[in-house]
């Protein structure tokens, strides 16, 4: 749903502050927060969430969480980062796979009862609180569309997309499906559903270089089918 270089200040805000000198935090605990946190998204939703309930689940303590994430909010915006993971969109050398690969992490973190029961209450709370969307935008939202931004971009130096191609309306394209329906629930988040969306994509945005690619490609296939 909507440049991409992350602000230091805004991911420092979603992810665990920085300690000074002492005792250094334990990354297992930290870890035992976001994992306990994801699982009682996905049984009960972002409404019943508690930050008692969090440590209860990790073996932890309410403030001990509060020394890592300031809220509620916080913690949730950290913990659907880390489902979506922060791994690049990877260069296969075929645009359209890669393509694929990254529009794909949000279909597996968001497309099942996580993000329906996650991503509306949550995205709701952001219009009233610009500190908490900036948040959210640097933390969860930009990275993915930066990666994909790359990807896109590497696919106009190989020549299969085109240089005039409007780069911000690809990328909304590209994620709006999947935000939509995790948000209003009206189509399921298939598992073809990114392949779907990035061919229809390319089919609008791609060069006759590609065209020819892709189509002597799959002849190719089939005929050893």
């Amino acid at each position: 749903m909507a440049t991409p270089d992350l602000s230091t200040a805004a991911s420092d805000s979603a992810a665990p502050p920085a300690r000074s000198a002492g005792r250094p935090r334990d990354t297992r605990l930290d870890e035992a927060i976001v994992r306990a946190t994801l699982d009682l998204l996905e049984e009960s939703g972002y409404p019943h969430l508690t930050l008692e309930g969090v440590a209860r689940r990790a073996g932890t303590t309410k403030p001990a969480i509060r020394r890592r994430w300031p809220s509620r909010q916080h913690l949730v915006i950290a913990a659907l980062a880390e489902s979506m993971g922060t791994a690049p969109t990877p260069d296969t050398g075929c645009t359209h796979c890669d393509l694929i690969l990254g529009i794909e992490t949000l279909s597996q973190a968001f497309g099942g009862t996580l993000g329906r029961r996650t991503l509306p209450a949550l995205v709701a709370e952001l219009a009233d609180d610009p500190d908490l969307d900036r948040v959210f935008t640097e933390t969860v939202f930009r990275p993915r569309r930066a990666t994909t931004e790359a990807a896109l971009r590497r696919g106009i130096e190989r020549g299969d997309i085109r240089p005039d191609a409007d780069i911000d309306l690809l990328l909304d394209m590209l994620g709006a499906t999947t935000y939509h329906r995790v948000l209003f629930g009206h189509l399921p988040v298939t598992a073809s559903l990114a392949h779907d969306v990035v061919m229809t994509v390319m089919g609008g945005a791609a060069t006759p270089r590609w065209r020819g690619h892709y189509q002597r490609h799959h002849e190719r296939a089939d005929s050893q089918a």
